[in-house]
């Protein structure tokens, strides 16, 4: 009788002590997720009248004024024109902003005139050919939204739908599509207004010097009015997850998505925990599976939950080890789930975007053929630790040679890293920053690789002629084109003008 009390005592102390060790593996990520919810307040204070920034909020610069353009085809063009006209005659500068999510003053020129083109958005797909006829100011989010209900999807785009047509194009975005070069590769044609508000059609074939100019332009050679673009039609997809050691991520791609007529979209997200930094990933592809319904549109799920898990990994490798645990465990569940084109492309990017006003969001992306994967990921092992990198997210995707634009960075096959950083909004963490990047890019040069252009201008002028090797003679085409240097912005201070003012290298 007693021993048998005794082991009934030991079995109840043992799941007393699973009730515990269950409370506490449950209540952790509990408290963790519900801190960081309880203090994600939007604290950003408003930009102040006769300014304008950008997403960044690192690049508050006084301007002229802003003016919106009007919906009107007709009346946006004579307005447009006589405002160059203005500019011309008072000289005064003119930047083209669209969402202005560039980091580094694309949309900026100080006490110039900002062009918001955003309420310039009209689109309709044509019924005969499947183009997309599309004004430079409309979002994604509303095409994609359009486009499915015509059964068709955005070819190539950004992964959040939260950025202009004209914006996307001027930056020569590139996305999942594996085996595809940049956004420029879908674009037919466009029309653009020049300095002088005469308008111009640009294709391969008509104005093709300009065409490939005002392509990845930053908006340098004009205002883009209106775009025609190829579209594709909407699919259904099943998600295919494959953890695998990093270094390893080429051959993985190519065995898997590259050599697979399946494979519709893919890209790879790197492990940033403190503990095994940048040695694993999670291979993500999704394959057509075209026997079944394709799936309605969707908005993002649990986005108040995906929000808490990814703002929860700032500042907390704790933080960072349950977002990369949780992504493991839904691999499973998604497997299961059909989901189509279009709600893949659908996230907002406000999803995710820092919205305090002590830390920010700083993007940069790193292109490296495939030979020099490993190599450059060993680089940044060392490079960031060393810097305090507050890393969030790496995620890697595969673009081809670029035959399009004239400032291509896809000058071959690439992966492209995407990195985000947690910086902090003062002068030490910029500093910070640049040092970081600085190194970063050197490293990306060292093997044959290039970085992105529309974020943060911390790269030297020496490292864009390095990167960019016919950069001189894009700045000296855009004054061709431009002989007054009308349109202009802090990138084109720095990096091309013909009165850059040495201090911005420093």
């Amino acid at each position: 009788m007693k021993r048998r009390r005794r082991i009934l005592l030991w079995l109840a102390l043992a799941g007393v002590l699973v009730i515990i060790v269950a409370l506490v593996v449950i209540a952790r990520p509990a408290l963790h997720l519900w801190r960081v919810s309880s203090a994600d307040r939007d604290a950003l204070p408003p930009i102040p009248a006769g300014h304008a920034d950008d997403a960044s909020r690192q690049n508050q610069t006084e301007i002229h004024e802003i003016i919106a353009v009007a919906e009107d085809r007709a009346e946006a063009e004579a307005q447009l024109a006589h405002l160059l006209h203005k500019a011309a005659s008072e000289g005064l500068r003119v930047s083209i902003a669209g969402s202005k999510h560039t980091m580094g003053g694309h949309t900026i020129y100080p006490g110039g005139i900002v062009i918001d083109m955003t309420t310039f958005d009209d689109f309709e797909l044509d019924a005969s050919t499947k183009f997309l006829h599309v004004q430079a100011g409309a979002t994604w989010d509303e095409i994609i939204a359009y486009l499915d209900q015509h059964d068709r999807s955005v070819a190539i785009m950004q992964s959040n739908n939260s950025f202009t047509v004209g914006g996307s194009i001027s930056a020569n975005c590139h996305g999942w599509p594996p085996n595809h070069p940049p956004i420029a590769s879908t674009v037919r044609s466009f029309r653009l207004m020049g300095a002088d508000g005469s308008i111009k059609t640009c294709s391969r074939d008509e104005n093709a010097e300009l065409f490939a100019l005002a392509l990845g332009g930053y908006g340098l050679f004009g205002i883009i009015l209106d775009v025609e673009l190829d579209v594709v039609p909407n699919e259904r997809y099943r998600i295919e997850r494959t953890t695998l050691a990093a270094d390893s991520m080429p051959q993985a791609f190519r065995a898997s998505v590259l050599e697979r007529d399946d494979a519709a979209l893919a890209y790879c997200r790197l492990r940033v925990t403190e503990e095994r930094f940048l040695e694993d990933a999670v291979l993500n592809v999704f394959r057509s599976d075209p026997d079944g319904p394709i799936p309605e549109l969707a908005d993002a799920s649990m986005a108040s939950v995906k929000r808490s898990v990814f703002r929860g990994s700032a500042g907390s490798d704790y933080g960072k080890r349950l977002r990369w645990n949780a992504e493991l465990a839904v691999s499973d569940r998604l497997a299961e789930q059909a989901v189509s084109r279009n709600s893949l492309l659908n996230d907002p990017v406000q999803l995710y975007q820092d919205r305090s006003d002590t830390t920010v969001d700083i993007l940069h992306e790193y292109f490296v053929p495939p030979v020099n994967f490993a190599a450059f990921l060993t680089a940044m092992r060392e490079i960031i630790p060393r810097h305090s990198g507050d890393l969030l997210n790496v995620t890697v995707r595969h673009v081809i040679e670029d035959p399009d634009t004239f400032l291509r960075y896809a000058d071959q096959e690439m992966f492209a890293l995407v990195l985000l950083f947690s910086q902090q909004r003062t002068d030490a963490g910029d500093v910070q920053m640049q040092a970081m990047t600085r190194e970063l890019i050197d490293a990306a040069l060292q093997h044959d690789g290039r970085y992105y252009l529309p974020y943060r201008l911390h790269a030297t002028v020496a490292q864009f002629e390095r990167a960019y090797p016919q950069g001189r003679e894009f700045f000296e085409l855009k004054r061709k084109y431009d002989p007054q240097e009308l349109f202009q912005n802090t990138f084109y201070l720095k990096y091309g003008s013909s009165v850059t003012d040495p201090a911005m290298d420093e």
